[in-house]
């Protein structure tokens, strides 16, 4: 029994060695243990060198702040201005209360924003009967809306509806639409009419239109509906909320990403508001997380930054909407890897000009649709964090926020460089008494 004990206690300690491992950030990290000397010649010095320089140019300001004079002044950042998301998808649908609880934190503690699913088939499954409220049938993935939005709300998280329109018919139009296109159009313009009417500024951005260009692949709908749709939101809605075109794979060659952007500038160029072009990276299949591992040229910096510089070819921000990394599998190996691969492409997204969020798709491993990889949450089954998630907390929280005390000049000018957001300015004054004021650096 002794030696049993003594084992297991081994094996734990082993165990814990492995968890409390450095994510490595290069070969001379790594040097082979996590990802192949392949690998990290595509992402070298240079190369982390570019996104570096990229990050200081693009994701900071200099400040310049009014405060009394030859004072130190306490630097706090409590918020960034972009947007880091998750989708919110299993909301309340945990085993626990508690795993719940930990999953609602997660925005918050490290997501600003969250992705709230609107899918019509699931959302008014029944005609006349949309789930918006709380206790609402259960569907997987597909919780009310109402309770999420209030959340959020209550929260302050930026809360992003999707998607008001999805072409796919195996996840986005209700069963019981007619298989006319003429009164589709009539149940298009009311759907939307009652998502503005309901939720109003409370959910701040939607994604509008759900991947439109292989509609011919994807079921009947309304000649012209991105047009109509986009016409529609822009009656009903308030100014004030953002709209969203979403689709592409960052994965795919130029001449597809080329083809989105030139809807998206038809349909600007007919006046319809667009603010924001989206586009997709979803490594669904486990075996491409090992290739990519191994040194396969599959998602190299060059072509990510290709893909980056034709989006903003719209002329409008960039959202990389949809993010799936998945590991190659469960052990520890494996979730080093999907940390690794994660933190190269925050780094590169981050860096660049006119990117203006991410999106972590399925935030619990296993809670992903049908045929979405089991291994490709921040989290695992039980709600143990993974190597994945310290990554992103560290970069989002500890990397990219400024925190740091600075003196103020005779003339009370208190001037420092930081992480666009806004931020806590505290300091005492001659008596010892303590002020504060919020300052947003924009």
């Amino acid at each position: 029994m002794r030696r049993m004990i003594l084992a297991a206690g081994l094996l734990f300690g082993v165990w814990a060695l492995q968890a409390q491992t450095p994510v490595p950030t290069s070969w001379a990290e790594d040097g082979g243990k996590v990802m192949s000397e392949g690998y990290w010649k595509i992402w070298n010095p240079e190369v982390q060198a570019k996104i570096d320089r990229n990050i200081e140019q693009n994701r900071k300001a200099d400040a310049v702040v009014q405060v009394p004079a030859g004072v130190d002044v306490k630097v706090e950042q409590v918020s960034h201005s972009f947007l880091f998301g998750g989708n919110i998808f299993l909301f309340g649908q945990l085993q626990t209360d508690a795993q719940n609880r930990q999953y609602e934190q997660t925005f918050g503690d490290l997501f600003n924003a969250a992705t709230i699913p609107f899918y019509w088939k699931t959302l008014e499954p029944e005609k006349g009967k949309p789930r918006y409220e709380a206790g609402s049938p259960y569907i997987f993935r597909r919780p009310p809306t109402d309770p999420i939005v209030d959340f959020c709300n209550k929260n302050h998280i930026f809360a992003k509806g999707h998607a008001i329109i999805y072409g796919m018919r195996m996840w986005g139009q209700p069963v019981w639409m007619p298989e006319d296109r003429k009164q589709m159009e009539y149940y298009f313009e009311q759907h939307i009419r009652e998502l503005a009417t309901r939720y109003k500024e409370r959910v701040q951005m939607w994604d509008v239109v759900n991947e439109p260009i292989d509609q011919a692949n994807r079921g009947l709908m309304p000649d012209d509906y991105t047009y109509k749709c986009f016409k529609w939101a822009m009656e009903y809605f308030s100014p004030s909320v953002i709209f969203n075109l979403n689709d592409i794979d960052m994965h795919g060659g130029l001449p597809y990403i080329r083809r989105y952007v030139e809807i998206a500038r038809n349909l600007i160029d007919r006046d319809v508001r667009i603010d924001n072009v989206g586009g997709q990276m979803h490594i669904f299949n486990p075996n491409e997380a090992r290739q990519i591992a191994e040194g396969d040229s599959i998602l190299t910096p060059e072509h990510l930054w290709s893909v980056v510089d034709c989006l903003r070819g719209a002329d409008r921000p960039v959202q990389v909407s949809e993010v799936t990394i998945c590991a190659p599998d469960a052990t520890q190996e494996g979730k080093m890897i999907q940390a690794v691969i994660a933190r190269n492409l925050y780094r590169l997204w981050f860096s660049e000009p006119g990117v203006t969020g991410i999106t972590w798709w399925n935030v619990v491993d296993g809670g992903g649709a049908s045929g979405e990889p089991s291994y490709s949450g921040l989290y695992d089954i039980d709600m143990d964090k993974k190597p994945v998630y310290e990554v992103l907390d560290n970069l989002i929280n500890h990397e990219w926020k400024t925190n740091l005390t600075v003196r103020s000049d005779e003339n009370g000018l208190l001037k420092f460089r930081g992480f666009r957001g806004v931020y806590k300015l505290s300091w005492k004054d001659k008596k010892g008494k303590e002020h504060s004021m919020e300052y947003n650096l924009r």
